[in-house]
């Protein structure tokens, strides 16, 4: 039969760690304001609780971990991690800071953009637990309605009671096609020509903007759920529609896609704001990062 384990403490456990860091039990000393000696018992109960030998003493001056040691070493790691974690969790929330944030992101809201602010955010606030979500359209302001997420970047299809709107710039929208394509081909189309093809359309996925249709002029329409499908499809000649320039840039520069020259074709910018609910305020990590998002607008008010 095993003896019964003894449970390590804190203490034992920090001790382990700064012998490691230090190289040695009178280095460790040094660094805990202690003595030699008792450096050496913290670990020799340690082994006697756990029963295992945890430096290898009979090969070596200094102490180096035996295989036990190393496996002893990482747990302890992850224990005083953790301990540094929640310590640090329950200041910010002393603080008013929240433990964790959800937010939505229009699907619209340029890649490096959502890159910048989420990657600030973190160094910013790295106790604070991210939960994202990305939707397009009335999608957005419904998961904040719902309390689904505390904040989001919203555009401007719905005005809703009860919600708080900060601008935070625009993205602007380009009619594409392939190369191919006949609507392509042309070096400018007659106003109407875009109806006899199809139009990819990006839908809504809640009920906020049903019955309108935005930017919508075709009369023979795919819909899709997501601008990512929409976005594969029009390389692949099928079709034509309306995307964010950010994200064909590179199409437009290797002609994978041509912007495409119709003037009843009326879209521009869209326009996008932070939202929240007007009875549940963000905290100041929601708050800090819809400021990023705000600060990243340039001259001209576009989201870059």
């Amino acid at each position: 039969m095993f003896a019964e384990q003894g449970t390590p403490t804190l203490d034992q456990l920090k001790v382990l760690l700064t012998v490691v860091d230090a190289g040695s039990f009178a280095g460790a000393a040094r660094k805990l304001n202690r003595a030699t000696s008792v450096i050496s018992y913290s670990i020799a109960n340690l082994e006697a609780q756990l029963g295992l030998t945890l430096f290898d003493r009979e090969t070596t001056r200094k102490p180096r971990l035996t295989e036990a040691g190393r496996m002893v070493l990482a747990e302890a790691r992850a224990v005083i991690n953790g301990i540094d974690t929640l310590r640090a969790k329950s200041k910010g929330m002393l603080q008013g800071l929240e433990s964790e944030l959800h937010i939505v992101l229009d699907t619209l809201l340029p890649e490096c953009r959502v890159v910048d602010a989420l990657t600030s955010f973190r160094q910013q606030f790295p106790t604070v637990a991210l939960r994202l979500y990305v939707e397009s359209l009335g999608a957005v302001t419904r998961l904040v309605l719902d309390r689904v997420a505390t904040i989001g970047v919203a555009g401007p299809l719905v005005s809703v009671d009860g919600i708080e709107k900060i601008g935070v710039g625009s993205v602007r929208i380009v009619a594409v096609a392939a190369p191919g394509h006949p609507l392509a081909r042309a070096k400018s189309n007659a106003p109407g020509a875009a109806r006899d093809h199809i139009q990819l359309v990006l839908t809504d996925r809640s009920t906020l903007t049903q019955g309108r249709d935005i930017g919508v002029i075709g009369t023979n329409t795919w819909r899709l759920a997501d601008l990512s499908s929409k976005h594969m499809l029009l390389k692949a000649g099928i079709g034509w529609g309306n995307m964010p320039l950010p994200m064909i840039e590179h199409d437009l520069a290797t002609g994978k896609l041509v912007e495409l020259v119709m003037p009843d074709n009326i879209y521009g910018d869209y326009f996008m704001d932070a939202i929240y609910r007007t009875d549940t305020p963000p905290g100041p990590a929601g708050s800090w990062l819809i400021e990023r998002f705000r600060t990243q607008v340039d001259d001209l008010g576009r989201i870059m």
